[in-house]
């Protein structure tokens, strides 16, 4: 096994603002609440932090970005010792992969990282038509002309290339946002909570097939933060922290959408081989999984990139009785906040929020009884950043 800067750091403080549909709120109103809640919840104060991280750093898509480190730097009053606030990184988490490396090298002691969107207002009433139609100098110049703008075009391929090799059907796949939805019911912080049944989602207008409306995730406006601490400083913690087990990430493929040799995986199986490199942990010892829902097939391609199942079984994983695998009280319990596609596109900080509340035993009514183990996933397509936690030992 490599050598392991996990060993030497902690997640010690969790805090979140108000999440929903049009808050109407700045997002450096909405950074601020979530990152005074995390260095409180770690028993700090803003003179504390020596660290700060955040992705995308800035952004030109509106509502992407909801606040720079900079502006947050500024509001705290924060003195940095490190700092990061780059768009191109492993994933969503990948400022926490970042700042783990840092604390553990020396370059600060607690890092506090942050991911805030307010993507639903910025949308209106126009739902994804209010963010798509803006100029863009990147790759998706050369997709929009062909009126493929958005990752739901691009990963619909990914989806669809999966189901003609394997056989997996859509509703294999619909167990994965049926779950989540009930999951959901169980999380008053929730976007969506009313059932959903099976009808529901297959009657459900196509957006890019296969993808369906409940296959896509819901834009939210919210802010989630994280302070990362020494394992020697977690000690002194309000809360109990939670240890870091692995990460994993990779760039080994080339970084257009579709330009992998094979369109059934993705960067995360890159990571996956990564993190299981880096514990003596295995997938059997996982508690509980929150992973990466921009797209229901996403989750369901990081169920087998990390080997709860094999490579095109995802389909019959997921659906074996109806569900109840990837529920509450089944062998690996998915995305028990109700993920991205019912709990709000958190963008992946959100995942990794229920993972430090279900390890903590703080997730109430969807707690998984004796979880020690999480692992929480980010990223799809080429960017794709994984990490193993467990309760402190």
């Amino acid at each position: 096994m490599n050598a392991r800067f996990e060993d030497s750091v902690a997640v010690t403080g969790l805090g979140q603002s108000a999440v929903g549909r049009r808050l109407g709120r700045a997002g450096l109103d909405l950074t601020v609440e979530a990152a005074l809640a995390a260095v409180g919840d770690a028993g700090l104060s803003p003179s504390d932090i020596d660290g700060i991280a955040t992705f995308p750093g800035e952004s030109n898509d509106p509502g992407f970005a909801g606040a720079s480190a900079w502006e947050l730097h500024d509001a705290l009053g924060i003195s940095a010792n490190w700092y990061l606030g780059a768009h191109q990184t492993p994933g969503q988490l990948g400022p926490v992969i970042d700042a783990a490396m840092a604390v553990a090298c020396g370059l600060a002691r607690h890092v506090l990282c942050f991911r805030t969107v307010t993507e639903s207002s910025a949308q209106g009433d126009r739902g994804r038509a209010g963010v798509l139609t803006h100029p863009v100098d990147d790759f998706r110049r050369w997709m929009a002309p062909f009126g493929a703008p958005s990752a739901a075009n691009w990963l619909a391929l990914v989806a669809q290339a999966h189901f003609d090799r394997y056989g997996t059907t859509r509703e294999q796949l619909g167990w994965i946002p049926l779950v989540e939805r009930r999951h959901a019911a169980l999380n008053p912080r929730a976007v969506y909570r009313d059932p959903l049944t099976m009808d529901d989602y297959l009657a459900a207008r196509m957006i890019s097939t296969p993808f369906g409306l409940y296959d896509c995730d819901v834009p939210v406006d919210g802010s989630t933060a994280v302070v990362v601490s020494h394992r020697s400083a977690a000690l002194d913690g309000r809360r109990p922290a939670v240890a870091l087990e692995g990460v994993g990430c990779g760039l080994r493929r080339p970084f257009g959408w579709d330009q992998g040799a094979d369109l059934t995986t993705m960067a995360n199986a890159d990571a996956a081989a990564m993190l299981w490199s880096r514990t003596e942990l295995r997938p059997a010892d996982v508690d509980v999984a929150l992973l990466y829902d921009g797209f229901s097939f996403l989750a369901l391609s990081w169920l087998e990139a990390l080997g709860f199942c094999p490579a095109g079984e995802g389909g019959p994983f997921v659906a074996d009785g109806d569900g109840r695998r990837i529920a509450l009280g089944g062998d690996i319990p998915l995305n028990t906040q109700g993920g991205q596609l019912s709990g709000g596109r958190l963008h992946g900080f959100g995942h990794l929020h229920e993972a430090v509340l279900q390890l903590r035993g703080d997730a109430g009514d969807r707690q998984v009884a004796g979880a020690e183990v999480a692992l929480a996933a980010a990223g799809g397509g080429p960017l794709a950043g994984c990490l193993l936690l467990s309760r402190a030992r």
